[in-house]
């Protein structure tokens, strides 16, 4: 979710190259009017983007400002019509299919065959489903959201000593705000959409870890600060207890066990691990090992992510030239690499992140920082990467929903092509589906799709490209047979759906209420 970042982007920073600010970076070619269906990169990045290699930081990394967005290469099935009456039947008849979403190599697999996604974040679904009068717009959501194709939803399994908590205190539960995780899981079931769930918040938001911290403090355990949390030995107790009743909850609707439902697609074990006292990485990659192995230990057959941003460390000391100028406490490569991790996940909020910069630069910074990671999960990963939140903020002033559907399309377009160019892109989550009546949980990010038909889509059509891809990987050998049909038909898609509009060259960044953290470090962190 949209939190306080440790710094602005500053020069002399990690993110800086030959001493000056990074600038603008093209991670995607083009593809004009007229282009080859075939075109777009298969056998390296296009000319322009940065290698990752040991000479990349003596490369000075440029752009051109004027690339708005990236044209997708369409290889859009002829079959579309059909692959449309599929979501009304899914949205109509329910249940996921095909048992529990695998990886295989790079690629996550769905009864045998590719799985690609497009998705959205919803944390609010256990919280506003406890109240009774407001459960329908968990149903709404996952109506609508069914409706435009959508197929994961990432949502918190997690409420700790916070209002409508799940966790009142260490081991005492909640047990009608279980009642209500059991309705978000039922419904989604219903609908035919696949979940991710995260099981503790890095910040404070609906307890996080200060509040396990702060069960510790009450009970006498001596602890410094909120980083204890990853290291000291009863904090840990506590995380591996909600997580055993988690994966083990048996659910009051569906009568399955958590552990044996589809419907869950992966377990996440924190929203956007930080680490303060420790910016190597070194100590949220050792509790991730341990938090990893155990919820495996528990259920081997969901998927497990860690919930990570997908800040580069110390064990990479050249990639972070790739961060946004500042430091987390967290290493990608060496977290991702725990062999319990089945993918990579990333977040991205330039306009946080870089506020300040022109708007040219915040749209390159999300290719580059989207292609640098895609390129890890391909080649030293070896594992898919999924871009788990992103999404444009209201709250700026000049603010359009133009503006935010041209920055969805941009991000979209290089998660259809890296899918298409090389596979590892799984799927993207955007920030964040929201129904109507929602207003008090507004965070300048809600789509309401009911009341956005222009975003709606713009999200429908990825839905569509995302399943049709699907297909296409499916055929025998990888066939793209029919390439020409298959662009007609996606430009015959394109002309029935609403357009997004290219952004207005420049616009107010400034953004409200975000705190600011440490400073980078200036001086190049050592490697391992």
């Amino acid at each position: 979710m949209p939190a306080p970042f440790a710094s602005l982007w500053r020069p002399g920073s990690p993110a800086t190259v030959q001493s000056r600010p990074l600038e603008t970076s093209t991670c995607m070619q083009k593809l004009l009017p007229g282009s080859s269906p075939e075109a777009g990169y298969k056998s390296g990045p296009p000319a322009g983007a940065p290698f990752l290699n040991s000479t990349t930081s003596q490369q000075s990394l440029s752009i051109d400002p004027n690339m708005a967005r990236v044209r997708r290469v369409f290889c859009f099935s002829g079959v579309f019509s059909l692959l449309a009456l599929a979501v009304v039947v899914r949205s109509q008849q329910g249940g996921v299919s095909g048992g529990f979403v695998r990886r295989q190599g790079a690629e996550f697999v769905l009864g045998g065959s590719p799985f690609l996604f497009n998705g959205f974040n919803s944390y609010w679904m256990m919280h506003v489903a406890a109240e009774p009068g407001e459960r329908q717009k968990v149903s709404d959501v996952f109506r609508e959201a069914a409706a435009a194709g959508l197929s994961v939803c990432r949502t918190w399994a997690f409420s700790d000593g916070s209002d409508r908590a799940l966790q009142v205190s260490p081991g005492v539960y909640d047990e009608q705000i279980f009642q209500s995780l059991d309705f978000v899981v039922s419904e989604a079931r219903r609908y035919g959409i696949r979940l991710i769930l995260s099981l503790v918040n890095n910040f404070d938001d609906f307890g996080g870890r200060q509040q396990y911290v702060q069960w510790a403090r009450s009970a006498g355990i001596s602890i410094n600060s909120n980083d204890d949390f990853y290291t000291n030995t009863v904090v840990k107790g506590y995380y591996r207890n909600h997580v055993k009743r988690v994966v083990t909850r048996y659910n009051t609707i569906t009568k399955v066990m958590y552990k044996d439902d589809p419907t869950i697609m992966a377990w996440e074990l924190i929203n956007e691990p930080r680490c303060q006292a420790d910016y190597s990485g070194r100590t949220v990659n050792a509790w991730a090992q341990e938090m990893a192995a155990y919820t495996k230990s528990l259920d081997s057959n969901h998927l497990l992510e860690v919930g990570m941003e997908g800040f580069y460390g110390d064990s990479t000391p050249e990639k972070q030239q790739y961060n946004p100028g500042y430091q987390v406490g967290t290493d990608f490569i060496s977290t991702n690499l725990i062999s319990e991790v089945d993918f990579a996940t990333i977040h991205a909020y330039p306009d946080i992140w870089l506020s300040g910069q022109t708007d040219g630069s915040q749209d390159s910074f999300v290719q580059r920082w989207m292609w640098s990671h895609w390129q890890d999960a391909m080649k030293v990963l070896k594992k898919p990467l999924v871009f788990a939140e992103f999404g444009k903020s209201k709250k700026d002033p000049g603010y359009t929903i133009a503006e935010r559907n041209a920055y969805i399309d941009i991000v979209y377009g290089d998660i259809y092509n890296f899918a298409r160019s090389g596979g590892a892109f799984g799927g993207g989550l955007v920030w964040q589906i929201m129904a109507e009546g929602m207003d008090s949980y507004y965070d300048g990010y809600e789509i309401v799709l009911s009341q956005d038909a222009t975003t709606d889509g713009v999200i429908a059509r990825q839905s569509h490209l995302m399943t049709a891809l699907s297909h296409t990987l499916s055929r025998p050998h990888g066939s793209t047979l029919g390439a020409a049909a298959d662009l007609k038909a996606a430009q015959e898609l394109s002309r029935q759906q609403p357009h997004p509009v290219h952004r207005p060259s420049s616009r107010s960044l400034r953004r409200h209420g975000r705190r600011l953290g440490r400073p980078a470090r200036s001086e190049t962190p050592p490697s391992k």
